[in-house]
């Protein structure tokens, strides 16, 4: 089972990750660096909400482990 503290950092790495790609596609196809950033960061948001979640919502299933 994971900490806490690693979904959590983990999560934050993947974000950055995606926050930097959803920036440069939100630039192309809109042109604006402001829009493509407010698109990458609503994204970032909601996509660190869910993936925590997700994650801690895993840890407590025992299926397919090997303990």
């Amino acid at each position: 089972m994971e900490t806490r503290q690693r979904t959590l950092v983990k999560g934050m790495i993947w974000i950055a990750l995606g926050l930097v790609t959803m920036s440069l596609v939100g630039l192309l196809f809109t042109g604006s660096v402001a829009v493509g950033g407010t698109m990458a960061l609503v994204n970032s948001a909601i996509g660190f909400v869910s993936y925590v979640l997700y994650e801690r919502v895993w840890s407590g299933v025992r299926w397919g482990r090997h303990v």
